[in-house]
C-alpha cells in the first residue's frame, strides 16, 4: 500500500527537480504560471510553516509535500486553543494557520489574516459546493444546524473583516481542505447488540463505560444529539443553543457524571484510542483516525452510522496578513498541491475527505475508491495510509458512502452566540 501511494505521488506531482531546472534556465520569477501550480521558483530557498491539528498535520503528509514541491514544508501539530491563541497573538509564528471553520467568527474579524484570491487557485472549481453557495454538496443533502461552512467562507476584500454572501466575491476567508462527519465509536465485540441511535451514549446500560470529548463546543453537541434522540428535549438549533437549552444540557451532564456514567472526559486523540483498546470504554465521542488507530492494534472498533445523522466539521488554511511576495506564492502553491489529489488519497485511507473529491479519485485505485467513497464491499484488503491492514475482502466502510455521511449532517461544529455562558457552565460540569 505504501508503494502504491508513493508511486502515485511521484507520477503526478514530484517535480522538484523539473521546477528548479526550468527556473534556472528561464530565469522566471515568482508569480509565473506553469503546469497547474501558480508559481515557479528560481531556487529552493523557502519554507512554508503550517500550524494545525494532529489529525491533519502529520509527518507522512509533510514528507509527501516536500517530495512534490520545490520548497520546504514544515508542519506543526497543536490543539485548537493553541491554534487560535497563536493565530490571534503570534500570527508571524506560522505561514499558514489551519483552524476549524467553527473558529472563523473569532479568527477572521481579528484583522490578523488576509483573504485568498480564488482566481489564483487553479483547483478552486473542483471544491465542492458546500463552501460556495448552497451550503450543500448535493441538492438533497441536509443543511444541518449550527454554522454551515458557507456562511463564513467569503469576504468583501483582501483585508476586510466581514462575511459576504456565499459565492458573491472572489475573496475567501479560509481555504477549505478537509471535512468529515463524526459519530460515536463503539466496541461491538463487547456490546454484542446493534447500536442505531445517539441516545445509546446516555443509556444506563453503559454507565461507567461511556466517554465524552472534553471540548465544550463539541462535547455539548454530542450530548445534545443524545438528549434529543432520547426524547428529553427538542433544540431550536443544536449548534447555537439558548441559555435555557445550555442549562438543561449541562444540568443533565452533571447528573450523569454524578451517577458515574462517564468513565472519562477525554481531551487528546491518544486518550480516546487507549480507552477503546483497553475496553474500559465501549461507546464514546470519537474521531475517524482514532477508530483507524484502534483497528490497527487488532481491536474491533466501529464508527457507527446512526439514524439521527452526523456531527460534522471542516478545516481550512488562513494566511497571516504579513505574508507577501515569494512567500505568498509558496503558500498558494502548497494549498494548490493539497487540492490536487495525492493528499486526498492519503486522507481517504484514514476516513477523511479532502474537499476536491474528483481529484482524490484520480489517485485512489478503483477498489479503494469504491470502499471509501461509494460504500461498496471491499474487493481487496483495505490498508491504512501507514500500511497496516484495516479490513478484509467483503468488509463495508462504517457509515457507508461519502454521500450518506456528508449528506446527513445534523449539526456542524460551531461556536455559539452564548459561547461565554456555555464555557462557564461547561467548566462547572468538568469540576462537578
Amino acid at each position: 500500500m505504501k508503494e502504491i501511494q508513493q508511486k502515485k505521488t511521484k507520477k503526478g506531482l514530484s517535480r522538484r527537480g523539473m521546477l528548479k531546472g526550468t527556473a534556472a534556465v528561464a530565469g522566471l520569477a515568482a508569480g509565473s504560471t506553469i503546469g497547474g501550480f501558480p508559481t515557479i521558483w528560481a531556487q529552493d530557498d523557502l519554507e512554508v510553516r503550517t500550524l494545525g491539528m494532529a489529525v491533519s498535520n502529520m509527518p507522512q503528509l509533510e514528507e509527501m509535500a516536500n517530495e512534490a514541491l520545490p520548497f520546504k514544508v514544515k508542519q506543526t501539530a497543536a490543539s485548537i486553543p493553541d491554534i487560535i491563541t497563536r493565530g490571534l497573538n503570534q500570527p508571524k509564528s506560522a505561514d499558514l494557520f489551519e483552524p476549524p471553520f467553527m473558529t472563523m467568527r473569532t479568527m477572521w474579524p481579528s484583522g490578523k489574516f488576509q483573504a485568498w484570491d480564488t482566481t489564483k487557485l487553479p483547483e478552486w472549481d473542483q471544491v465542492v459546493d458546500l463552501y460556495k453557495g448552497p451550503g450543500k454538496i448535493w441538492p438533497d443533502a441536509w443543511y444541518g444546524d449550527g454554522q454551515n461552512p458557507s456562511t463564513v467562507g467569503y469576504t468583501s476584500g483582501i483585508d476586510s473583516r466581514d462575511f459576504a454572501k456565499p459565492g458573491s466575491t472572489k475573496w475567501i476567508t479560509n481555504h477549505p481542505v478537509l471535512h468529515n462527519a463524526d459519530t460515536l465509536g463503539i466496541r461491538p465485540d463487547i456490546i454484542g447488540r446493534p447500536i442505531e441511535s445517539w441516545k445509546e451514549l446516555i443509556n444506563p446500560e453503559f454507565a461507567g463505560r461511556a466517554a465524552l470529548v472534553a471540548f465544550p463546543q463539541i462535547g455539548l453537541m454530542d450530548a445534545a444529539m443524545a438528549f434529543q434522540a432520547n426524547g428529553e428535549i427538542e433544540y431550536g438549533d443544536k449548534g447555537n443553543m439558548t441559555q435555557e437549552e445550555i442549562d438543561f444540557s449541562i444540568d443533565r451532564l452533571i447528573e450523569l457524571k454524578k451517577g458515574d456514567h462517564w468513565r472519562a472526559l477525554w481531551s487528546t486523540f491518544n486518550d480516546s484510542v487507549q480507552l477503546m483498546v483497553s475496553g474500559e470504554v465501549v461507546i464514546q465521542s470519537m474521531w475517524s483516525p482514532a477508530v483507524t488507530a484502534v483497528r490497527e492494534q487488532g481491536v474491533d472498533c466501529v464508527y457507527q452510522d446512526l439514524k439521527e445523522g452526523y456531527r460534522s466539521w471542516s478545516l481550512g488554511h488562513m494566511i497571516p496578513k504579513h505574508i507577501e511576495g515569494k512567500q505568498l506564492g509558496a503558500v498558494y502553491d502548497y494549498v494548490t498541491w493539497y487540492h490536487s489529489g495525492p493528499a486526498g488519497a492519503f486522507f481517504a485511507r484514514q476516513g477523511y475527505y479532502v474537499v476536491t473529491w474528483q481529484n482524490t479519485k484520480k489517485y485512489l485505485p478503483k477498489a479503494e475508491w469504491d470502499f471509501w467513497f461509494e460504500g461498496k464491499p471491499a474487493t481487496v484488503d483495505i490498508y491504512s495510509p501507514f500500511g497496516k491492514k484495516m479490513e478484509s475482502v467483503g468488509a463495508v466502510r462504517d457509515g457507508g458512502s461519502y454521500k450518506n455521511r456528508m449528506g446527513r449532517i445534523a449539526v456542524w461544529n460551531s461556536v455559539m452566540e452564548e459561547n461565554e455562558y456555555l464555557t462557564e457552565r461547561w467548566n462547572e460540569f468538568m469540576a462537578s
